[in-house]
């Protein structure tokens, strides 16, 4: 008995599994995207200048990592989340509404990408076991740079390491 494959040769059924999981992180980074958007928005006091290029930056990169988690559904032949209301239903990050501090600014962030990092986790897991190397290899790099981040917005809220 043969297995069916998609258009690039991996296995349906284990498509179907690593595309769900990889709308849930398009969600959450809908709802990251929008709190750095927000954020930017509305920070206020002495670290405004500092703290207001920084999350453009950002949100500069979440949305290309959107494009690019939505463009990875397409090519594994399935559809990506596509409304407000998918993603509000299929994030579990937090709306952030009303912060204004540095601090609480900046924890928000970082909350955020903790829960990205975890969630791309779980994806290349999914994506290694269906020996998925062009999902692993889109997420690397972004785990990567959202580690980095979450540590250099710890050491800028002064929190010590773990």
């Amino acid at each position: 008995m043969t297995t069916a494959t998609n258009m690039i040769g991996l296995n349906e059924s284990g498509v179907n599994q690593l595309t769900e999981k990889l709308n849930t992180l398009l969600a959450n980074y809908q709802i990251h995207y929008q709190n750095l958007r927000s954020v930017h928005w509305n920070i206020r006091g002495k670290d405004f200048f500092q703290l207001h290029v920084k999350f453009e930056e950002y949100y500069t990169e979440a949305q290309v990592n959107i494009d690019e988690i939505a463009e990875r559904i397409l090519t594994l032949g399935t559809v990506p989340l596509h409304t407000f209301q998918d993603y509000i239903d299929n994030s579990s990050i937090p709306v952030v509404k009303n912060v204004f501090d540095a601090e609480g600014t900046v924890n928000a962030v970082v909350d955020g990408f903790q829960s990205l990092i975890k969630l791309e986790r779980e994806v290349v897991e999914v994506a290694g076991q269906m020996g998925d190397e062009g999902t692993i290899d889109l997420l690397t790099p972004m785990v990567s740079g959202q580690e980095k981040h979450v540590w250099m917005l710890n050491a800028w809220l002064g929190k010590p390491k773990k």
